[in-house]
């Protein structure tokens, strides 16, 4: 069984948001990333590290983090 679901993926000071499927089943690996998925995120990662917003923008949505004071 799959079910979508979605992974962060934080670089520096960038953040991606990635669609992924999970397979479930009774193994105690579970649930596990897909080959092609697992692929992607590290695509998304690499293409961060690297501050390539438009490659990593290819497969979900980036946020820039910016640093919050604490009073």
């Amino acid at each position: 069984m799959t079910r979508r679901s979605k992974e962060f993926i934080h670089e520096g000071k960038y953040c991606a948001e990635v669609a992924v499927e999970l397979i479930e089943d009774d193994t105690a690996w579970s649930p596990y990333f897909t080959p092609d998925d697992v692929r992607k995120l590290d695509a998304v990662r690499l293409a961060l590290k690297r501050g390539d917003i438009a490659e990593a923008a290819k497969f979900g949505r980036v946020f820039e983090l910016t640093p919050v004071a604490a009073k």
